[in-house]
């Protein structure tokens, strides 16, 4: 054996019996990604459950969060890569986070709905203008989904500003509901269906008041991280693009990750309506938004939603 051979080989032994790791190896990118246990993250689930992060480059390190209010002001520090909604996003910025949407995950579209506003089936409300007045179950005041109700109040040409938001998480909503203690209620799926076979009535969906498509939930990062890692961010939507496939190719995978990750009870996972998942992230999605706040009084004038949006295109 030529003496160059000889040292080759004597080097993979060495890599190998110690643990040191191969070059393709240490050329993995670490991740550090917050994320929310239900089926709007379903395809960076699957795409970790099977392994697609490694095959194109990342280390992820997954870190379930409660809530995804909180988020933007982790990254950089505890988080690389976090999920939120555009009010967050807009609204930290403004305040003066340096951070930036970075990739799509969904899309409420009139043929795909997640989200409904609930009534009681003998409810005098009948439409988004009744709702002016009323209390309602949300998950907070501040969320995408109830100032997307006020919008949509507004539209109808009731006063937004009579609502009364009463913050209540997702699964005490039907009860809340059912007791009187508020008139109407805020669900995404699968509460949404639960409320539905439970005998209460829909008066549609906010979001599309907004825009149909619609941005609903995606992806952000601090903003000079996300300059400087354009190909990391390429790497990640490949990798969300691999996990949707899978779930395209084969349904009972995917609901099998997500009542892994979930932990919901099977049959719940087996009726849960898949959202409409979308990769991209434009300006002009964020600008529609940016106008609905704006009309809510935000002072989001300014906002430059070309610096805001950093993609690894």
């Amino acid at each position: 054996m030529r003496p160059l051979m000889k040292v080759l080989c004597w080097a993979l032994v060495v890599c190998l019996g110690t643990g040191l790791a191969l070059p393709s190896q240490a050329q993995q990118t670490q991740l550090r990604v917050a994320y929310i246990p239900v089926v709007t993250w379903l395809p960076m689930l699957v795409a970790n459950d099977a392994g697609i992060f490694e095959k194109n480059g990342l280390q992820v390190a997954l870190t379930k969060f409660p809530n995804i209010t909180n988020l933007p002001q982790t990254l950089g520090k505890q988080f690389d890569l976090a999920p939120t909604t555009a009010p967050d996003l807009l609204n930290a910025v403004a305040s003066g986070l340096n951070i930036a949407a970075v990739a799509g995950e969904t899309l409420e579209t009139a043929a795909n709905k997640s989200f409904e506003v609930m009534v009681r089936a003998d409810s005098a409300i009948s439409s988004p203008k009744d709702l002016a007045g009323k209390r309602i179950a949300s998950p907070g005041v501040g969320s995408v989904m109830h100032i997307a109700v006020l919008h949509w109040v507004k539209q109808a040409g009731g006063d937004p500003d009579t609502v009364s938001g009463v913050e209540v998480p997702f699964p005490n909503m039907m009860d809340q509901l059912k007791a009187g203690r508020v008139d109407a209620a805020e669900p995404l799926e699968p509460f949404v269906g639960q409320m539905r076979a439970a005998g209460f009535k829909s008066l549609g969906d906010p979001l599309l008041a907004v825009a149909d498509p619609v941005l609903f939930p995606f992806w952000i990062a601090d903003a000079d991280w996300a300059r400087a890692h354009r190909d990391v961010l390429k790497r990640w939507v490949a990798s969300l693009q691999g996990g949707l496939d899978i779930i395209k190719s084969d349904d009972a995978k995917a609901r099998a990750v997500l009542a892994k990750y979930s932990g919901l009870p099977e049959p719940v996972v087996a009726r849960i309506p898949l959202p409409a998942f979308d990769f991209t992230i434009t300006p002009a999605r964020l600008d529609v938004w940016r106008k609905v706040l704006i009309a809510q009084g935000r002072p989001l004038q300014n906002l430059d939603m070309t610096r805001i949006v950093v993609t690894g295109n």
